[in-house]
């Protein structure tokens, strides 16, 4: 028998958990059909959650349908309980996403839509209340398909209807269509499984129709997973049953037995939840959910044995509120409660001021606020308030800039230099290293990277978390005698903030997607309120009797909206609202005064730097660092000068690093009789422009260079062993592994168009003269005797970087920027693996929107054939 994890979700009053109900009642699992405005769902075991009627805590069910188990897994529709939503998402199997008919899509439901899409799992369709007037099939699934996706299908009346609807998704099934005629139901699982189709099924999960079709299409057109034998499992939620402390999760490998060892704490027991009722089990399989006790480590996200680590979150608390204590309550041991709310809700972020020496909490929404003053009150007896709630900012840059922390105490020694780059919106914080290993050891640039990671960084406008920016090691340096790890996290976090205080500085505010429904004579009211608060509008359209504006707006408007809509429609207007992201905010300035925040003053934050001087450790402002730090990291950004070009030795001969002026002469005959004739730059010719070249995307200023053709030179066997496919296969057939680079490196050519030289090591051959070859379109080099890749490769890039930009791919452990010989990016093997990928995946993506053109083509060609025919 199969076993399959699938969660219901959707926007809130959709009828999610009554659907559940309908299942569970079908398929046998209960005896008695539950209703949440009578507060006896089976699901909802929570009084809150009875009293409110909605789903406040996800739900575990166990159900068997024909030849398939099911594990049911029923999550919040109301936006303030998305995160309680979004951590189930990383242990489904597939999803079932209920749209209400009588609503259509909602900004809520584009928002589990884009989730379900970043996590890659095959959704089906439930489209409720079909049952109620003005409900439309034909009209929702054309909305469906509009606003979602083009592969949202009706498999209610099985596949027939739709046969060349589900050939047309794929063009291998395509073809067995043209050629046979049939689709079958393994074919269209296979379709369900990639994602390229969506069944939808249409009924009333209150009447219990459409359901059985439901659950059929379920266990027919969802295959079980396959699981590995190693042991892996993924926590996805921390709850508390009486004094039990439960940490929730999937088995995804191997099984899991009790007793066994977690980390360093051990399985007590292993409980099978359906309901509020629970089984214990002494081994869970793969594949099974389930609640642990015995743990009291784990969190939200932690993994297991093989799991690969989680994808971060992708919603975040965007209100912050003051906890308010009665009077002679001990703050700590508040705090300490909270901070255990906190596990179980990882979304829900305790702060304490030390300064103030007060509480704040970020969340979601005002109905989750009062959600969790009353489980305050019922789990530790306590009758806390809150203050006036505020939004939760976040800060970025415009544009790059170079930080620089430098920390010498006496007796202590650290230098940082970090570049900071704005990121695209809603990546957040992205850390690298670009720092040659000669200039800082591997150990202390992985410590680097930890306390970038390890801490929230302010921004320096209001004190905000930093966000969407790559902030990337580019130099440091260390004493062989008096540096500490400390030394390197003061380094670190004055490097960051000395960055900040130079650069154009962003404010972010969170924002809502929203749907406002309203009467036609009531829209140029709402649409000035929007446009006023800052928000961004579309529509209005017409549908039936009222209008929809679609489009986003700050959350600090549209929090309390509502009521306002409520007021000047009558009661005949609607709100829906989905977070969006952040934005940057219309109102900085306004903000900036109100919040009145000092970057100087901030002790937990410091800018400046500490140098030794006469013995004693002395503060260098910010803005003077650059005047005294050791380290010149070779990054000149924007109008910056260059560094000066070395003096020309006497006699006016130039001194050349790749060897003698003859052997580079020689050098520069070979290239130009190879590659063409390589102009120089004359001591009178005009000063030109200099070019921007980057670690990355070709932004700042490494030295002047012609534009024209770039060159590629590739350390032919560094990438063959750093690279694991090739190094497996030149164990078996070095011939053959060179070849296969050779096939690499021209596709990437004919796609990227720049010159690529691949070189190779023979200096060890006796009598070699070396040689150069044209292989398709890239140039293979062999090196002469005595002379290595390294040097090849030195001296090409000092005569082709003086008039043209130059990259070279070799295996360094991390990514790095070195200027070799005039004026040459060096890229990692990893990385340079990281182009190629991407540069193959762009070239998959262009054939298959050709293959599209082509399958639309013979689709109507097919057609066309079925007319002939009839």
């Amino acid at each position: 028998m199969g076993h399959i994890c699938i969660g219901i979700m959707a926007h809130v009053d959709a009828g999610k958990t009554t659907l559940s109900e309908g299942m569970l009642y079908l398929s046998g699992a209960v005896r008695r059909l539950g209703r949440v405005d009578h507060g006896d769902a089976f699901l909802d075991t929570d009084v809150q959650e009875r009293e409110r009627g909605i789903t406040i805590f996800s739900k575990q069910a166990e159900l068997t349908w024909g030849d398939t188990s099911f594990t049911l897994l029923d999550t919040p529709g109301h936006v303030d309980f998305s995160a309680e939503m979004e951590r189930v998402l990383g242990v489904l199997d597939c999803a079932v996403l209920v749209i209400s008919g009588a609503d259509g899509v909602q900004a809520h439901t584009r928002t589990l839509w884009k989730l379900l899409a970043r996590h890659q799992i095959p959704t089906f369709l439930f489209v409720n209340k079909m049952d109620l007037a003005g409900a439309d099939r034909d009209a929702l699934l054309a909305q469906l398909q509009d606003k979602l996706d083009g592969g949202c299908l009706d498999f209610s009346a099985g596949l027939e209807p739709i046969l060349e609807d589900l050939a047309s998704s794929d063009e291998e099934l395509l073809d067995k269509y043209l050629e046979w005629g049939e689709v079958t139901w393994e074919d269209a699982a296979a379709l369900v499984a990639r994602r390229l189709v969506f069944p939808c099924f249409f009924g009333s999960a209150l009447k219990l129709e459409g359901v059985e079709a439901l659950l059929d299409g379920l266990s027919r057109y969802v295959p079980a997973p396959e699981h590995p034998a190693d042991f892996g499992a993924r926590v996805f939620k921390i709850a508390r049953d009486g004094a039990d402390r439960l940490t929730y999760v999937k088995v995804t490998g191997g099984s899991l037995k009790v007793r066994t060892l977690l980390g360093e704490e051990k399985v007590n027991q292993i409980r099978i939840y359906s309901g509020a009722r629970y089984q214990t089990v002494d081994e869970a399989p793969a594949g099974t959910v389930c609640a642990l006790t015995g743990l009291t480590k784990t969190r939200p996200g932690d993994v297991f044995g093989a799991e690969p680590p989680a994808a971060g979150p992708e919603l975040e608390p965007v209100l912050t509120y003051q906890v308010v204590l009665p009077p002679g309550c001990d703050v700590h041991a508040t705090l300490r409660d909270l901070r255990q709310l906190e596990e179980e809700d990882p979304q829900l972020r305790v702060v304490w001021s030390e300064a103030l020496g007060e509480i704040h909490l970020q969340l979601m929404g005002e109905v989750q606020l009062e959600v969790l003053t009353r489980l305050i009150r019922e789990r530790f007896g306590t009758e806390v308030t809150f203050g006036a709630g505020s939004i939760v900012y976040r800060e970025t840059i415009t544009g790059p800039v170079e930080g620089v922390g430098h920390f010498e105490p006496l007796r202590h020694y650290a230098e940082v230099h970090l570049l900071l780059e704005p990121g695209p919106r809603g990546s957040g914080l992205r850390f690298s290293s670009a720092c040659p290993t000669d200039q800082l050891d591997l150990n202390w640039q992985r410590l680097v990277l930890t306390h970038l990671m390890e801490k929230e960084h302010r921004g320096v406008l209001t004190g905000s978390p930093i966000t969407d920016m790559k902030i990337a090691l580019v130099a440091g340096r260390a004493h062989v005698k008096h540096t500490e790890g400390g030394d390197f996290r003061q380094a670190t976090y004055r490097a960051v903030r000395q960055g900040l205080m130079q650069a154009d500085n962003l404010l972010l505010e969170p924002h809502y997607d929203f749907t406002l429904e309203l009467p036609p004579d009531c829209v140029g009211r709402a649409m000035n309120d929007l446009q006023t608060m800052g928000g961004s509008v579309e529509g209005p359209e017409q549908e039936g009797e009222l209008s929809v504006l679609t489009g986003h707006a700050p959350v600090a408007g549209l929090r309390d909206y509502w009521r306002e809509v409520t007021a000047y429609t009558r009661g005949r207007g609607r709100l829906s609202c989905a977070l969006r992201g952040y934005e940057p905010c219309a109102s900085q300035e306004e903000v900036v005064s109100r919040l009145a925040y000092d970057p100087e003053r901030d002790v937990d934050n410091p800018p400046d730097s500490v140098f030794c001087s006469h013995g004693a450790g002395v503060t260098v402002k910010w803005y003077e660092v650059r005047d005294h730090m050791h380290v010149d990291s070779g990054l000149r950004l924007g109008t910056e000068p260059l560094p000066p070009e070395p003096a020309a030795p006497s006699g006016g001969e130039r001194q050349y690093r790749g060897g003698s002026l003859e052997q580079d002469k020689e050098l520069l005959a070979v290239f130009e009789r190879t590659y063409g004739k390589v102009e120089r730059e004359t001591a009178f010719q005009p000063q030109r422009k200099p070019a921007r070249t980057s670690l990355d995307e070709g932004k700042y200023t490494i030295r002047e260079q012609n534009t024209g053709p770039e060159y590629l030179l590739v350390d032919g066997y560094n990438i063959i062993f750093a690279w694991d496919e090739l190094t497996a296969l030149a164990r078996q057939d070095m011939p053959a592994a060179r070849g296969a680079l050779e096939d690499i490196l021209s596709n990437y050519q004919g796609f990227r168009r720049c010159v690529v030289i691949l070189v190779f090591d023979a200096y060890k051959v006796k009598g070699n003269p070396g040689s150069v070859e044209k292989k398709n379109n890239i140039y293979v080099v062999y090196t002469r005797e005595a002379e290595t890749a390294d040097a090849y490769i030195e001296k090409a890039t000092y005569d082709l970087g003086r008039d043209h930009r130059v990259r070279v791919a070799t295996s360094d452990a991390l990514e790095q920027m070195i200027i070799l010989g005039h004026g040459a990016l060096r890229l990692s093997a990893r990385a340079f693996k990281a182009e190629v990928e991407q540069a193959q995946g762009e070239i998959s993506a262009l054939v298959a929107k050709l293959n599209r053109r082509n399958i639309g083509d013979r689709k109507l060609r097919h057609t066309a054939k079925i007319i002939e025919k009839k």
